[in-house]
């Protein structure tokens, strides 16, 4: 059990008014988690301290080779009061799984979760309530050794900063649209597709920018190899609902394993529904929109839950689903979902964690 220092911030900042918008990612709370790490001590001097900049040497070798990861999840105020955290032990051990592909210390799993929690209790006012809004956790580790040479560094701090937030689309669950990238390649099987790093976002701007210049607001990647089978959009792991059947790409080493993925994966198993998890080519989804079994296609992730996509173009071709509207399947996992997180509905999986 981590033996964590406070330090509560004399000033504290005002709290955003109840009616203000929550842009996804802009406002910060009054504290952050912080955690050192060096090769003779290990993980040590766990704090939790006013929220303030990190001052790091120039040479840390975070920014030159790009050792880091991050984590992210939400906090939620239930209507009895109760503050709970969705499936955290999950991304500990992401967090591990990514710490070992980048050569990076992991962290105990029950510290991780600990650190989390004593953060969020103290604060804890700032979980928003209104409809669509939560407390969104960041949890990162950096490389901070200064120094200039191409090897797993020996020192790192892991940091954990807390963000209420809006939806993360703010025009709600409206179907999205999506385009289907098959130019740039994101990750290949045996990189460092599956870890949480921002080296995986940086890679997918530039076919990011494209797709907005179109009117698209995602970008949904195809293998780096055969350019031809359907991997994950940029925020979020994608499903199609084809003839009755959930489909969704398997985990091959070049794709994240969400936690909302495998949530959906339970849920729909639950409710009597096939899911397959394998290789599905754009080929295959491009087939069963010209002969009407496409019936939904939604991404889940952390951030927006369930996102049911409308639109899809590939190449010339533009696939409208459901004539743009939200699917039954789409609507009942987010309805699903989002009740069992804020405690509305009964969480028969043991997924909810308190923060007493």
């Amino acid at each position: 059990m981590l033996d964590i220092k406070i330090e509560l911030n004399p000033n504290p900042k005002k709290l955003p008014d109840k009616n203000d918008p929550l842009v996804f990612g802009t406002i910060f709370t009054d504290h952050m988690f912080i955690m050192d790490y060096t090769a003779e001590k290990g993980w040590h001097d766990a704090r939790i301290v006013p929220y303030q900049p990190i001052c790091l040497e120039p040479s840390a070798m975070v920014f030159h080779y790009g050792q880091e990861m991050f984590e992210g999840l939400k906090a939620y105020k239930s209507k009895d009061g109760r503050i709970l955290l969705f499936r955290p032990d999950m991304n500990a051990k992401r967090t591990n799984r990514t710490c070992e592909i980048l050569c990076m210390p992991g962290i105990p799993e029950e510290d991780f979760v600990q650190a989390i929690k004593e953060l969020v209790k103290i604060d804890k006012n700032w979980i928003p309530t209104r409809e669509g809004t939560s407390l969104y956790i960041r949890p990162f580790i950096i490389a901070t050794t200064p120094f200039l040479g191409v090897k797993p560094a020996d020192k790192y701090k892991f940091i954990i900063i807390l963000s209420p937030v809006g939806p993360y689309y703010p025009e709600g669950l409206d179907p999205v649209k999506i385009w289907i990238e098959d130019t740039y390649v994101r990750a290949v099987k045996g990189g460092i597709g599956e870890a949480k790093t921002g080296g995986n976002y940086a890679a997918s701007l530039r076919a990011q920018m494209k797709a907005h210049k179109e009117g698209y607001s995602q970008v949904l990647w195809l293998d780096g190899v055969h350019r031809k089978y359907i991997e994950e959009v940029g925020s979020m792991n994608i499903f199609f609902k084809i003839n009755g059947v959930v489909v969704t790409p398997m985990l091959n080493g070049s794709i994240l394993p969400g936690i909302t993925r495998d949530s959906v994966i339970r849920l729909c198993w639950e409710w009597g529904y096939e899911v397959q998890e394998r290789l599905i080519s754009i080929d295959e989804v491009y087939e069963a929109h010209k002969n009407g079994t496409l019936e939904e296609v939604f991404g889940t992730g952390t951030a927006a839950v369930i996102s049911p996509v409308g639109k899809l173009r590939w190449d010339d071709h533009v696939m409208v689903i459901r004539d743009g509207g939200i699917g039954e399947l789409s609507q009942r996992l987010y309805d699903n979902l989002t009740g069992i997180q804020l405690g509305d509905l009964p969480d028969t999986f043991g997924w909810m964690v308190e923060v007493k």
